[in-house]
């Protein structure tokens, strides 16, 4: 793969993902940066940088094959409360929402990669790209979980699948067996301070996050980064378990290595 195509959304995750695709040797990558979420600075790592607005799929997908893009992934998510206001739908978007019976991530994005692919721009899973940023099963830090904590792992990876199933959340926060926290609008980040704050003064919740179970990683790959870790000290939590080859690390070795600083255990199950 020589010329690549970059969905652009919020966070450090579009940078890893152009980082990622020059050192898998892509020599061309031309992004697409949505309006109010992206940060400018991707222009420095990528040949093109397109600002878009959200809702404008039309412009989006012609960023593309003006260019001569034949192949695209995504990076990056979309601030959810911005879905909801002062949304600008050009006539591509919104023919294409008016004939979704369920609006949700999955739906809306599977039918943009349908949008992209009638123009000839197939939608990517990123992961091939991403290399060591996708941890192999093992625990990631100095030191691994103990018994009890690898009882909260298995147990929180039940509730959270199920969990994701029903299209609430992908993270959950346990102790003992017992929930103190599930996913909701909020994102990851909060709901690990507010299970971290329910597990009491001495802390030692254990976090886990997951992917559905027919999870499509084309516009959506959990990711833990050097925030997750900072919420996590918040929260006094003491594991953080993450799905082996379905989770992406923004910045391995900060991730790593402030999980060590913090003594937190850090392990791909």
């Amino acid at each position: 793969m020589t010329d690549l195509g970059l969905i652009a959304g919020n966070g450090e995750f579009p940078f890893l993902m152009a980082r990622s695709a020059r050192q898998a040797g892509v020599k061309r990558i031309i992004a697409v940066a949505l309006e109010g979420e992206t940060q400018p600075q991707l222009g420095e790592l990528v040949d093109e940088l397109e600002w878009v607005g959200i809702g404008q799929l039309d412009r989006l997908i012609k960023t593309f094959t003006r260019r001569g893009i034949r192949q695209a992934v995504m990076a990056g998510g979309v601030t959810p409360a911005r879905l909801f206001k002062n949304l600008r739908l050009d006539w591509r978007m919104v023919k294409l929402a008016a004939k979704l019976r369920e609006r949700n991530a999955q739906t809306i994005f599977g039918a943009i990669a349908d949008e992209l692919a009638k123009d000839g721009v197939e939608l990517l899973d990123p992961r091939p790209l991403l290399g060591d940023n996708v941890p192999v099963a093992g625990a990631l830090t100095r030191r691994a979980p103990d018994r009890q904590q690898q009882q909260d792992i298995a147990f929180g990876l039940r509730i959270a699948k199920a969990v994701s199933q029903l299209d609430i959340g992908q993270t959950v926060v346990v102790k003992k067996g017992t929930v103190l926290a599930v996913e909701g609008f909020e994102g990851t980040d909060a709901c690990i301070r507010r299970g971290g704050e329910l597990a009491g003064e001495r802390g030692g919740a254990v976090v886990v996050k997951v992917s559905k179970a027919d999870h499509d990683f084309r516009f959506d790959i959990p990711c833990i980064g050097p925030r997750t870790v900072e919420s996590c000290m918040a929260g006094r939590v003491a594991v953080l378990a993450v799905e082996a080859g379905r989770t992406a690390l923004l910045d391995r070795a900060a991730v790593i290595e402030a999980a060590n600083r913090a003594g937190l255990v850090l392990v791909a199950v």
